[in-house]
């Protein structure tokens, strides 16, 4: 799975980062326009889509949760 953060409109609040079961979050080191720190995906520790930072967002539109499709062999 894959988090996709949108830097503009996070503020940085770390809610997704604290609910994040496979710890595949963190506060970035840059500034967005508005001043705040804003989340990053960490895509090496096997996120498993659960979706429970984007519940925990208080900005519907700062992050969205991708599952990967599994290619059928």
């Amino acid at each position: 799975a894959e988090v996709v953060v949108s830097p503009e409109h996070c503020k940085g609040c770390g809610l997704c980062v604290a609910a994040c079961p496979t710890h595949s979050l963190e506060l970035g080191n840059g500034l967005n326009v508005l001043g705040y720190h804003p989340v990053e995906f960490l895509p090496e520790t096997n996120c498993i889509g659960c979706g429970v930072c984007f519940f925990a967002c208080p900005e519907p539109a700062a992050l969205s949760v991708y599952l990967k499709k599994i290619e059928a062999a």
